[in-house]
């Protein structure tokens, strides 16, 4: 059952990826709010954060499909369903890996977005969209990625606390 749930998951997740990038802009504009007093404006049905309203060069982003965490989530899902697939017992330890995992996974994305952000404060519009999109953001994006992927297989294959101080 864990397998077809985690299967179904993933099939929602590509089906309803439209959905999850809205959840992820408004995500963005909350975490926005907190960090920042120039204006921040949501505009869900088009996946858009407006930031720096006050000022003199507002700028908007939009999370465009490949700009999305939904995609980096899918193969951790994948992983996971092979492995309860292939060991059912370790399903409580395997859930709970791809809960921290995806949660790193959503907040590397944020942290993207917060690199643009700031990119775009301190060095305007043009450069500061080049060097937090095309350059931090995609490092971040690769290096989070990798680290959520390395995390989940630590957390997921390690032996219960009890055999570990058994040796």
């Amino acid at each position: 059952m864990a397998v077809l749930a985690v299967i179904a998951i993933a099939v929602g997740l590509v089906l309803a990826e439209r959905l999850y990038r809205v959840f992820e802009v408004h995500l963005a504009g909350l975490i926005l709010r907190v960090i920042t007093t120039s204006g921040v404006f949501v505009v869900g049905e088009r996946e858009t954060v407006y930031f720096g309203l006050s000022g003199d060069t507002p700028l908007g982003l939009r999370m465009t499909p490949e700009c999305s965490s939904a995609f980096m989530l899918l193969p951790l899902l994948l992983v996971t369903a092979a492995m309860l697939y292939f060991r059912p017992r370790n399903a409580k330890r395997l859930l709970s890996s791809l809960a921290i995992s995806a949660i790193v996974v959503i907040l590397v994305n944020q942290m993207r977005v917060l690199a643009i952000v700031g990119l775009v404060n301190m060095l305007g519009i043009d450069e500061g969209y080049y060097w937090g999109h095309t350059l931090l953001g995609s490092m971040v994006s690769v290096l989070g990625g990798a680290i959520a992927l390395v995390l989940f297989v630590w957390l997921s294959t390690r032996k219960p606390r009890a055999e570990r101080e058994a040796v």
